[in-house]
């Protein structure tokens, strides 16, 4: 895990991925998801209008209460003046009281309008994780061999929980404060345009301000995506190979390449701190500017009269909140780039299509004579780099066949061929005498028991990861898998005994054990075909022996194709398929393979002599 390529093998691409501009093609479609919910958009929406509407009233009681009652000035006018009384006592308890209450319908506004955007968006973000979940259901295999796990694991996480800062911080957030300043210039104008213009006067500077830093923010927070995505990276690659970091001593190597990134994450992060660090200072400097001008020449025009003084407390009172809503505006960008780069990626995930494997013009028919064929069959996993050259063979109704051949001869290929998780390039492939173009890949694949070489076992019981929730499993037929695969008496020595539970990748579990359970789970539906690929490879010589001796039981009534390392597992096929380089090197009986003298009789002589020295 060099720092040249443990940091970021797999987040080059996050690296290459453009800055999370504002996107107006990306908020629409997240608009689709928003749609059902519009009622509740649109009522927090009002309750945001409102509560900014609130917000900005209380200057315009203080411009009341002075230039009616605390200095009367005969020119000063509001709309409340019909409904206030004439004793400035009477007054400013009247006035005291329409705060109080403008102060708690605000509060109880905000408090509504919080819980219903968050109800909403909280929904949305749960539809978007199945949406995300069920189509990476729905991706060919393929894909998740050149994805890394940890790089979807964030789609369906942190990407979606920024989406729902966007719904319930960010735009709303933007809106209240679009929202206020609009209130709160509307209210200024109203009362004194002249004023209004006065102040609007550093304007110009805030604007010229807050470009830059957007600018600047951009390209700080692009830094610090990177940066966190390389993290991410290389955490998910080293906790995943622990095991191999401790046995080779390789943590202080380790420790000095998360040291390199950790580095690269604080140095990003500091560059977006200094950028805020500047701008919330200088627009603060900039409002108090603002606040100057509104002193010098607005107490010059209440000494001529031209502007009462209840108008220019107003207006000071408006000065130490329209900046406010520009520097949250500022904050709330960050939300908005995390949210647009969030959405970008989701969407790019959800972009990629998964290949259209079925053919509606094709019969569907069930399974008829459970054979396989392949002909002629040419694949390579990128471009002409073949891993299978002209492979033919025929597996016929109940008959087992098996494939040996030197590790990368394409053995563990046909399996992946024959279960469509990738498409040939030429040839054919017929299940039943029918192409497997013409299936439907999840009919297909229910035709088929298999037991891989790494089994993958689930977070549940034992009998959870035989059965697999399938309700058609029965506890009985759970039970009779794990007895033929002589995974019983493994399991009926533990205190729970099926209800034992599995930790994650199978902890508390030893290998071979894994593999029994896969193979219970194989076991335990009845179909026309098994498939085994390397299935004994992790377990004990005991426990092999014990699974050959049940092999004439569990393969009668099945087509099987067996894939083996241990040759002594298979000499009872009927046909032994040998693969060398591809192709189809050799094909016969255990006896006329090793007569013959080829590929089949060295692997066959190796092996002998590697048992005969582990024996020893």
């Amino acid at each position: 895990m060099s720092n040249g390529r443990s940091i970021g093998r797999y987040a080059a691409r996050e690296a290459d991925e453009k800055a999370a501009l504002y996107d107006a093609a990306l908020l629409r479609r997240l608009w689709r998801y928003l749609r059902p919910y519009s009622g509740l958009a649109a009522a927090s929406l009002a309750l945001l209008m409102l509560n900014s509407a609130l917000g900005v009233s209380w200057p315009l009681l203080t411009q009341v209460a002075v230039d009616r009652y605390l200095k009367p000035d005969p020119t000063a006018e509001s709309l409340l003046d019909p409904l206030l009384p004439a004793s400035p006592v009477e007054g400013i308890l009247w006035i005291l009281a329409i705060y109080l209450a403008v102060l708690t319908l605000s509060s109880l506004t905000r408090a509504a309008q919080i819980q219903t955007m968050n109800f909403t968006g909280q929904r949305v973000m749960r539809d978007i994780r199945r949406e995300i979940f069920g189509h990476l259901q729905k991706l060919p295999v393929a894909y998740f061999d050149r994805t890394p796990s940890g790089r979807l694991v964030t789609r369906a996480t942190s990407d979606v929980d920024v989406l729902n800062e966007l719904f319930t911080s960010g735009l709303v957030a933007v809106a209240g404060d679009i929202l206020t300043l609009v209130c709160a210039f509307g209210a200024m104008a109203y009362l004194s345009p002249s004023l209004t213009l006065v102040y609007l006067a550093v304007a110009p500077l805030v604007l010229v301000v807050s470009f830059v830093f957007r600018r600047f923010a951009r390209k700080s927070f692009r830094d610090v995506r990177h940066a966190v995505a390389k993290l991410a990276s290389f955490l998910q690659e080293c906790f995943a190979g622990i095991t191999e970091v401790q046995l080779f001593n390789h943590e202080r190597q380790a420790v000095r390449d998360f040291d390199a990134i950790n580095e690269e994450h604080r140095r990003a992060n500091y560059r977006a701190i200094r950028a805020h660090a500047v701008f919330f200072p200088l627009v603060e400097w900039l409002n108090y500017l603002g606040l100057a001008l509104l002193v010098v020449l607005g107490g010059a025009w209440v000494v001529d009269g031209s502007v009462s003084l209840g108008v220019l407390l107003a207006f000071l009172q408006y000065g130490t909140r329209v900046f406010r809503p520009i520097q949250d505006l500022a904050e709330k960008y960050n939300i908005l780039q995390a949210a647009m780069a969030g959405a970008e990626r989701i969407f790019e995930l959800l972009d990629t299509r998964p290949p259209d494997l079925s053919r509606p013009a094709a019969p569907c028919r069930e399974l008829e004579v459970p054979s396989v064929e392949f002909r002629n069959v040419w694949f390579a996993y990128k471009d002409e780099n073949w891993v299978l050259k002209d492979v033919s063979f025929e597996v016929e109704p109940g008959e087992m066949l098996a494939v040996v051949g030197h590790t990368g001869a394409g053995k563990s290929t046909l399996v992946n061929l024959l279960l469509r998780f990738y498409e040939i390039q030429r040839g054919a492939i017929l299940v039943g005498g029918r192409d497997i173009g013409d299936w439907d890949p999840e009919a297909l694949r229910a035709q088929f028991s298999v037991v891989l070489q790494d089994p993958c076992l689930l977070a549940g019981s034992i009998a959870e990861n035989i059965g697999l929730n399938d309700e058609a499993v029965t506890n009985e037929s759970i039970r009779r898998a794990a007895s033929n695969a002589n995974l019983a008496r493994h399991v009926e020595s533990r205190p729970r005994q099926y209800d034992e539970e599995v930790l994650e990748r199978g902890g508390g579990l030893s290998s071979g054990q894994k593999q029994l359970v896969a193979f219970a789970r194989a076991l335990v539906r009845e179909r026309p075909f098994l498939v085994l690929d390397e299935a004994t490879s992790s377990v004990d010589p005991d426990t092999e022996r014990d699974i050959r001796d049940t092999l004439s039981k569990l393969l009668t009534g099945r087509t099987s194709i067996v894939i083996a390392h241990r040759l002594s597992t298979i000499r009872r096929a009927r046909r032994i398929l040998v693969l060398h380089r591809g192709r189809v090197q050799e094909s016969g009986t255990h006896e006329e393979l090793l007569a013959a003298g080829g590929v089949y009789s060295r692997l066959h002589k190796l092996q002998s002599l590697f048992e005969a020295v582990q024996a020893r």
